[in-house]
């Protein structure tokens, strides 16, 4: 009986190598996304630090000075509204641009600006043509999806520089954004607390 010899493709060496490629290229795809769940961690818990308020607080207290309001305007809403711009405004600089948030935070304010210059230099003379209702439109798709999908579109837009992003990175940016919003009302309530017991210190001195 003759010896039967099964017959099998020859293991070459370009074989092999495509083997390693796909072993590194799967060990560095792995390390990377330890690596984005490591630096998301850790940019979630730097909000909390001590270190991190100091940081903001300073940036804030800088956005303020540059504010201009104007006491004898009777428009409190502008002057929150400018409030809360510097604060918002402070705190993408605090994030240092590593998040969606605060780059849309940062590039919303550079876009405001741009349009205030093409406003001014057009003069606002031109005829404004009556933009059509797209509100029911809008309704109309929002009842037609699931309530899941209805809410994420919804956290979308709470977040700034979210609103086409699919979940996973919603829900990145949203923990990111809510820890660095808790920091924020720390910040501006010490800040509060300080400038009100100084004012009253001030205010018993001269009595």
């Amino acid at each position: 009986m003759a010896s039967t010899i099964i017959s099998s493709s020859p293991v070459t060496n370009s074989d092999r190598s495509k083997r390693r490629k796909k072993k590194k290229s799967a060990a560095a795809a792995a390390a990377a996304q330890q690596f984005k769940q490591a630096e998301g961690s850790s940019s979630h818990a730097r909000w909390r630090t001590e270190s991190q308020q100091q940081i903001y607080s300073s940036k804030l207290i800088q956005a303020l000075s540059q504010v201009q309001l104007n006491p004898s305007s009777p428009s409190a809403p502008r002057r929150g509204r400018a409030v809360r711009e510097a604060a918002d405004r402070a705190l993408a600089v605090s994030a240092r641009g590593r998040s969606r948030w605060s780059r849309a935070i940062l590039t919303s304010r550079i876009k405001l600006k741009f349009r205030k210059q093409q406003r001014r230099r057009g003069g606002g003379g031109g005829i404004s043509r009556a933009r059509k209702p797209r509100v029911s439109v809008l309704r109309l798709r929002g009842k037609s999806l699931p309530a899941v999908q209805r809410k994420v579109r919804l956290l979308g837009r709470l977040v700034p520089g979210c609103k086409k992003e699919p979940l996973p990175v919603i829900l990145e940016e949203a923990t990111d954004y809510i820890a660095a919003l808790e920091m924020q009302v720390r910040a501006m309530t010490a800040l509060a607390d300080l400038l009100s017991g100084s004012n009253q210190a001030s205010a018993g001195s001269s009595s």
